[in-house]
């Protein structure tokens, strides 16, 4: 190999290592009158901020999946699957209904499978005095499960009505903020490094 060959190959690699992963954040609650949107909002002003992630919502009150399992697959299964298996990422957004999650992000996740094998899953979650944490726990114990590895940090929001103003704005910004960059810091890593053994080594299960 010459060193124009070299060259080339060391500027390949390098344009290979900053291409944008793709981020599916997920809406996870479709109950009426929901507040679900505003977190989601909150939450892509600071992806539009990164240059590591391209972003996709998925949200599941405009996906129409049966609660029970079985042929025929429903119209628009597979292009809510497609978005899933292009994704190197996702964060969940989830409130907490009864101690734990939304019944429709539930069925969103039992209606697939390899789409979320060896990718990494982080969470912002809303809820009263809990924050949605307990919600977040126990959507740990199903990812792992499904071959995912979650991030340790998380965002939360007690109460999370009170902490927005009319135009969805935070009041005070700053903790919500710096929890998010550093939680997407550990997401970008993760997503990154599972990418990169993705490529090596395909996942098997």
């Amino acid at each position: 190999m010459d060193i124009t060959t070299q060259a080339q190959t060391h500027d390949s690699s390098r344009t290979r290592a900053v291409e944008p992963m793709r981020l599916a954040v997920i809406a996870g609650s479709n109950r009426h009158r929901r507040f679900g949107p505003v977190i989601v909002d909150w939450f892509l002003e600071h992806t539009a901020a990164r240059d590591d992630f391209t972003t996709e919502v998925v949200d599941v009150a405009e996906i129409d999946l049966p609660t029970s399992f079985g042929p025929p697959v429903p119209e628009g299964a597979g292009a809510v699957a497609a978005s899933l298996a292009a994704a190197d990422a996702f964060v969940v957004v989830t409130p907490e209904f009864n101690h734990s999650y939304p019944a429709a992000l539930k069925n969103l996740i039992d209606w697939h499978g390899p789409e979320w094998h060896a990718k990494p899953v982080a969470f912002v979650s809303y809820g009263g005095v809990s924050g949605g944490l307990r919600a977040v726990e126990h959507l740990r114990q199903v990812f792992a499960e499904l071959h995912a590895t979650t991030v340790r940090d998380t965002v939360s929001f007690t109460n999370a009505h009170t902490h927005f103003d009319a135009e969805g704005r935070h009041r005070d910004p700053e903790r919500c903020d710096a929890a998010a960059k550093g939680m997407l810091e550990q997401l970008a890593w993760w997503g990154r490094a599972l990418k990169e053994a993705r490529a090596v080594r395909p996942y098997g299960v």
